[in-house]
């Protein structure tokens, strides 16, 4: 059975959202609501310092390459250290280029999926590109759990594991913002599956973040929990592997998601008015490529109603679960859309799939 989507328009005293002054009000019970029940509660932002440990000419990428670790909060009387991960950072570099850039940051280090052609392709339409291993910060170790790194440096908060992760983004964008070719106003934080449920949550939170960019993001990221495709994971499957990634509270849902009082359109929403795109592949059934689009059409009444729908689109490609280069391709040019007016070669609003809910419908404005 497919259940209604819960009204973005109305708070929950039952008042209705009629001014963009009461949505940003909306948007901060939104992010609560979803901070309370399905993510935890991020931790509070802390001192980052970066050391530079290379500089180089990466000829092949045409690129100035520059490496640095970042230490983050102070260590603690109890023994607790800082936080440590490296940041890897690639600058465009040639006659007659001259930041500074917009620069995209993403926390997938930890896969072999940033090919150097992708690189080729970011630093050559003109962005930088920041990417850091997420697993430094948080161990994705269903055994571990909420232990070491940052829940050492925080202990006993109700965030799960993707809370910390995206928690890493804005730690790494708190650095990246000391950086003289980074443009402030056009930072992207993008990733993959697991990284794309972190980079969704990370530009929901994050108002710093100009465009929010997940891939293949599923379950707890871009999918619906009250409607699934065929083979889509539910939740059930979700914090049976990864609980730890999620607030405990999360599981009290189980067998009745459609009691949740938001879906992932809220999440989505919350992006508003700042940009969003959605990359997807129809072959990656797990990732419930249907429900990923009900939520997109769902958020972007929230756009509608702040007059900026052309700031959330969405892109399906053929093909498996994978960050490849047409996902980057679409991302950029989405990018450039709006950061440079320059026009794209795709649509961002296509719907590839018969006979769906009408989910406008089910959380437009009255």
């Amino acid at each position: 059975m497919t259940h209604k989507l819960p009204d973005l328009f109305e708070f929950s005293d039952g008042s209705r959202v009629r001014t963009p002054d009461d949505w940003r009000r909306r948007r901060t019970e939104l992010l609560e609501l979803l901070q309370e029940f399905e993510y935890g509660h991020m931790p509070p932002p802390a001192p980052v310092e970066g050391e530079l440990l290379m500089r180089n000419f990466a000829g092949e990428y045409k690129a100035r390459q520059f490496q640095y670790r970042l230490s983050v909060g102070h260590s603690q009387p109890g023994g607790q250290r800082p936080v440590s991960f490296i940041l890897d950072v690639f600058v465009p570099e040639g006659p007659g280029i001259e930041g500074p850039f917009p620069v995209v940051v993403d926390g997938d280090a930890c896969w072999p999926i940033l090919s150097g052609e992708i690189a080729r392709e970011v630093v050559g339409r003109g962005y930088a590109l920041a990417w850091f291993n997420r697993l430094e910060v948080a161990t994705d170790n269903k055994a571990t759990g909420r232990q070491h790194g940052i829940f050492d440096l925080y202990p006993g908060g109700d965030y799960g594991t993707l809370a910390a992760w995206a928690w890493a983004y804005s730690r790494a964008i708190d650095f990246l913002l000391t950086l003289p070719f980074v443009r402030a106003d056009q930072i992207i934080a993008t990733g993959a599956s697991r990284g794309g449920k972190t980079a969704l949550l990370a530009g929901a939170l994050d108002e710093r973040i100009a465009l929010t960019a997940p891939n293949d993001s599923g379950c707890c990221g871009a999918g619906c929990f009250r409607f699934l495709g065929p083979q889509s994971e539910t939740l059930q499957e979700m914090i049976d592997h990864a609980g730890f990634w999620l607030s405990p509270r999360l599981r009290e849902f189980l067998g009745r998601e459609h009691e949740l009082p938001f879906d992932q359109h809220a999440l989505k929403a919350a992006v508003a008015p700042r940009l969003l795109v959605t990359t997807e592949a129809l072959g990656d059934l797990y990732a419930n490529g249907p429900g990923t689009w009900l939520t997109h059409a769902a958020a972007r009444e929230a756009y509608r109603f702040l007059g900026v729908e052309d700031r959330i689109g969405i892109v399906y490609r053929e093909g498996r679960h994978a960050h490849l280069l047409a996902d980057w391709q679409a991302l950029l040019d989405f990018a450039d859309l709006h950061f440079r007016r320059r026009p794209a070669p795709r649509r961002f609003d296509l719907c590839p799939f018969k006979d769906l809910p009408q989910a406008r419908d089910w959380s437009a404005p009255t």
